[in-house]
């Protein structure tokens, strides 16, 4: 089986396979990350060279099934599995955890990319702002006048944001933690992408505690096909597959 990584529920699907005997799993890694979690399996870092190069490694590996996992904001992979799949002949499912929805007290202004967070910042007259989108692509926010940014990500923006100040954390977080965060910068707006999660959910109930606007981000368009919303409903899909698609080598 070859296994798209990069998430957490990615991690989790590959510990649960590899307790399996006779279970053959290759996770493949974007790289975009410099230090991602480790696998109890064999890694490929890197892409594919588009829908012809994944289709070539799916019949030249002997795969019958493909697993994306990858991030809920990959906008590219998705759409290039659910084509080579299809023209390889190949089982796919998208491993997709639930993405976060308002809950009551929350006030929230959803947005369709980082340029519209930018917008409705200056719109909401927000001074203080933490960003937590990523290390990635946050451009929008470098033209923004008046407004403190700062970032928070795994690994250090790339390319930095002029004047932010810049947050090394790796979650999970809690409330508390998030809550005194906010005070300590002076928050007066959170900007995140609805990633969904547990990891990272502590924000949002942290900003309505604190009544503070959250500027989020909507999910990309996803490929059409079967979605399973856990590792272990991965797991199911997976065994109801025929048994010659299994991921068994």
């Amino acid at each position: 089986m070859l296994l798209l990584a990069g998430t957490a529920e990615a991690t989790r699907l590959a510990t649960l396979l590899a307790e399996r005997p006779g279970v053959a799993v290759l996770a493949s890694l974007a790289g975009h990350t410099r230090t991602p979690a480790a696998l109890p399996c064999p890694v490929r870092v890197g892409g594919f060279g588009g829908v012809d190069g994944l289709v070539g490694a799916l019949r030249e590996g002997g795969y019958g099934a493909v697993v994306d996992a990858t991030h809920p904001f990959a906008a590219v992979m998705p759409h290039h599995a659910a084509a080579a799949a299809d023209e390889a002949g190949v089982h796919r499912v998208r491993l997709l955890r639930p993405a976060w929805r308002p809950q009551p007290g929350d006030d929230w202004h959803e947005v369709a990319d980082l340029a519209g967070a930018a917008s409705t910042v200056v719109a909401l007259g927000a001074r203080r702002v933490l960003l937590t989108t990523g290390r990635l692509s946050l451009g929008p926010f470098a033209g923004v006048a008046g407004v403190h940014v700062v970032v928070r990500s795994i690994e250090p923006p790339d390319p930095p944001l002029p004047g932010a100040i810049s947050l090394l954390a790796r979650g999970p977080f809690t409330v508390d933690g998030e809550v005194a965060l906010l005070r300590e910068h002076r928050i007066d707006a959170v900007v995140t992408k609805n990633s969904g999660g547990r990891a990272t959910a502590a924000k949002l109930a942290a900003a309505r505690r604190l009544g503070l606007p959250v500027v989020m981000v909507r999910r990309p368009p996803a490929p059409a096909g079967p979605v399973v919303d856990a590792p272990e409903a991965a797991v199911r899909w997976l065994d109801s597959l025929p048994t010659a698609a299994r991921p068994a080598r």
